[in-house]
Order: structure tokens, then sequence, then C-alpha cells
């Protein structure tokens, strides 16, 4: 009987942490004993860099401009427990689609049967979500990964980012893409971090599956090119990233997401903007109740 090997994906706005938070994840996972390959499918190809001390690799498309023929052992490289790093790239500067590296790069690695060759347990994509179209959709829309996490935190422009991908998935679901797994909330550092991400996952039908503080820690990490689970193992942010991992190593069941139209995204951002003003304004004590 073939292994089943879990394939997810992590998306995100660029500059929230998703790949900070899918590298410690990858790092914690392999600590639990499986098998992880991270797949990079942002067109900057640093996914990979704190799993291998900092350092870039060559990525599928730039090798692919090289060549002819590729083999996929030679864009696949060790890090951190022997963590199996990919970097799909991008195009040129100012040519091509920039998630054609994602279609070539999986294309390349099905035909090769890469992953049942490594005898892979976990497949993580590390996939750009401010835009879920093209190539960055395919992860969803083809149903390679059958689950799919977001990392957002509170600030209106991750929110919205997250609130398209559920639209991608919304779309997509009915005809085999992947499913919802849930939020991962990051960069918790104000009181009302978490209020606003429990709300809007109420209001989207989805769910945190962890929460994730702000921390100089992860910080004085990556200044080392490290995973804080490799730089500061013995941290309670580390603990964190393997909370989350045990999370996701045990999550099966995944759903469609509720997403808002824009007109009702926008009048819920704007009336916590209101509380958040009353509450400084010392009008108003708790946000909770006022929602």
């Amino acid at each position: 009987m073939a292994k089943i090997i879990k394939q997810i994906a992590i998306y995100g706005k660029g500059g929230i942490g998703k790949s900070t938070t899918t590298s410690n994840l990858s790092a914690a996972l392999s600590e639990l004993g499986l098998k992880v390959m991270q797949f990079g499918c942002d067109p900057k190809s640093d996914s990979t860099n704190t799993l291998r001390d900092g350092k870039y690799i060559p990525t599928v498309l730039d090798t692919l401009r090289e060549k002819t023929i590729v083999k996929a052992h030679e864009v696949i490289f060790q890090g951190f427990n022997g963590i199996y790093c990919v970097e799909a790239g991008g195009p040129a500067p100012g040519v091509g689609c920039a998630g054609r590296g994602i279609i070539t790069a999986v294309e390349l690695f099905k035909q090769q049967k890469i992953f049942e060759e490594l005898e892979l347990d976990v497949v993580i994509y590390d996939v750009l979500g401010d835009v879920v179209c093209g190539g960055f959709a395919i992860p969803i829309r083809e149903g390679i990964a059958k689950h799919v996490f977001t990392v957002s935190s509170s600030d209106f422009m991750s929110i919205y980012a997250s609130n398209n991908l559920f639209k991608g998935i919304s779309k997509y679901s009915a005809s085999g893409g992947a499913l919802l797994g849930g939020v991962i909330a990051n960069s918790m550092g104000t009181p009302y971090s978490k209020e606003i991400i429990d709300d809007f996952v109420e209001k989207t039908q989805t769910r945190v599956i962890e929460y994730i503080p702000r921390s100089i820690t992860v910080t004085q990490s990556e200044l080392q090119g490290k995973t804080t689970i490799e730089a500061a193992p013995e941290s309670a942010q580390a603990n964190v990233y393997r909370s989350l991992a045990v999370k996701i190593a045990a999550h099966t069941e995944s759903k469609t997401p509720a997403p808002l139209e824009v007109s009702a995204l926008q009048e819920w951002a704007s009336k916590w903007g209101d509380h958040l003003l009353a509450m400084e304004q010392g009008k108003i004590t708790s946000l909770g109740a006022a929602i």
C-alpha cells in the first residue's frame, strides 16, 4: 500500500512571518521524527534560508535556465535535522509570471516521483498569499496540498489577504481543491490582537490553530541564520512552534471557509477601528463587549 504523504500549504501576506513560521514548523515536525520537505514557492527564494544557516540555494527555475534536463535531486538540499529544502524560484526580473516557478517545480517533482522516492511524511508549500492567482493558486486549485493554513496578524492587510485566500479555497473546493485547516495567528503582541483574530475567524466560520506571540527570540535566531527551534531550543517561543507542529501533524479534517465580501470586510474593520479609538480615549474598557 502506498504511503500517505501529508501535503500542506502555508499562505500569508508578504512580511507577515509566513516563512519564519513555516521553517520553525518544519524544524519542529522533524523533531517529531518525521521526514519533511519545505517547498519554497515565493519568487524571493528565501523560504528555507533559516534551515540552512542563512544560505540561499539554487532554485528550480534558475537551474532550468542553465540546462535543459534537470534531475530533481539537483535542486534538493538538506538543512537542519535532515529537512529537504527546495526553492521553486521566479522568472528573470520583469519577465513572465511570478508563479511560474511553482507550476514548473511541482510538475518536475511529480514526473520524477521524488516524494515517494524520498519516503517523505510531510511536504510543506510556503506560498506568497498576497495574490491567489496563477501559479500561486496551484497548491489549492489542483488539490496538491490537501490542507491549507494561513498566517495572519491582526493588521487589516494581513486579514484582507487571508480573506482573499478563503475566496480562492471556496472557489476550488467543489472541484477537488484544498480545504482550509485554520489560521495561524502570528505576532500576537497587543492585548486586542487575539480578540480581532478571534472575531475574524468566527465571522468566516474558520478557527485559529495556534497563537504565536511576538518575540525578540525569533529576531535573534534569524540574525544567526537559524530557526528558533535550532538557535533557542529551550525558549518559550520554540515550544509554541512545537505545539503548532503537534497540531498540524495530527490534523485530518479541513473545511470550506465562508469569506466576507469586500464591503462586509471593510465595515467589520471600520467597526474595530472605531472601538480601538474609543478604548484609547478611555470611553470603553472591553473591546469584546463593544463588538
